[in-house]
């Protein structure tokens, strides 16, 4: 049991800095712009009002039962074999988390 006490220490380590980290909220420009790109490039699959399309509907009511980090892992890493691709050219992980935070309640206009 002591023999796995470091890496228990270090994994708890990397859980709370990378919780701080998308925590983080961007500041108000870039929250424009990753309006914009959800509006716009999100909504090209997903729906310009983001109701669904050839990618599935990004309302709150439809990712309700859905954990937020995989959300966000889907948004930054893309989903291989699918149409679904990385952003994280485009946003940081941290940026990643807010979209799905604001898209688990109500996406701004």
């Amino acid at each position: 049991m002591l023999q796995n006490k470091p890496q228990t220490c270090f994994i708890f380590g990397l859980f709370f800095l990378s919780t701080a980290a998308l925590a983080a909220e961007p500041d108000v420009a870039r929250q424009k712009e990753l309006i914009h790109l959800v509006r716009q490039d999100c909504g090209s699959c997903h729906g310009m009002t983001l109701k669904g399309g050839l990618g599935p509907a990004l309302l709150p009511e439809d990712l309700r039962d859905k954990p937020a980090e995989g959300l966000a892992a889907t948004i930054y890493y893309g989903r291989p074999g699918t149409p679904m691709p990385p952003w994280k050219a485009f946003m940081s992980e941290a940026e990643a988390a807010w979209i799905v935070d604001k898209l688990m309640t109500r996406f701004p206009d």
